[in-house]
């Protein structure tokens, strides 16, 4: 059977699927900016849920900088999606092409992390490249 991560990327991917639709349908409708604030009162109604029951400010400076530049990151990049959308862009070329965002962990991991890359992830790379540009045509 599948490890516990495997079903929580599945989840990952329903769900994000899902929001993705959800997001056009929203900013046919509403700013950029409001349908931000929509989605971090999302997360928020998820907050009491999720919350560990433990003090979740005693992990180091560095750690919860890190957690703090990824949350403003994510917003910023939720922003730019809402953007694309309102401003006519088509759901089925938007998403696809900002759910390319692990081509930067991908070059980030190799340069930072020092990890490798084989040889049929390059062809996963391609693939996915080529793909968002058959969509966008």
């Amino acid at each position: 059977m599948h490890e516990v991560w495997f079903w929580y990327a599945l989840i990952a991917l329903v769900t994000w699927g899902i929001a993705g639709l959800l997001q056009k349908l929203a900013t046919n409708q509403v700013s950029a900016e409001s349908a931000l604030i929509w989605l971090v009162g999302g997360f928020l109604l998820l907050a009491p849920w999720m919350y560990p029951g433990t003090v979740i400010l005693r992990y180091s400076t560095r750690k919860l900088e890190y957690a703090l530049l990824g949350g403003v990151l994510n917003a910023l990049g939720s922003w730019a999606l809402f953007a694309a959308l309102k401003s006519g862009g088509r759901a089925s070329v938007v998403i696809p092409l900002t759910a390319l965002y692990p081509l930067v962990v991908v070059i980030a991991a190799l340069v930072v992390l020092h990890e490798s890359l084989s040889g049929l992830q390059a062809v996963g790379i391609l693939c996915g490249l080529g793909a968002v540009f058959l969509l966008s045509s």
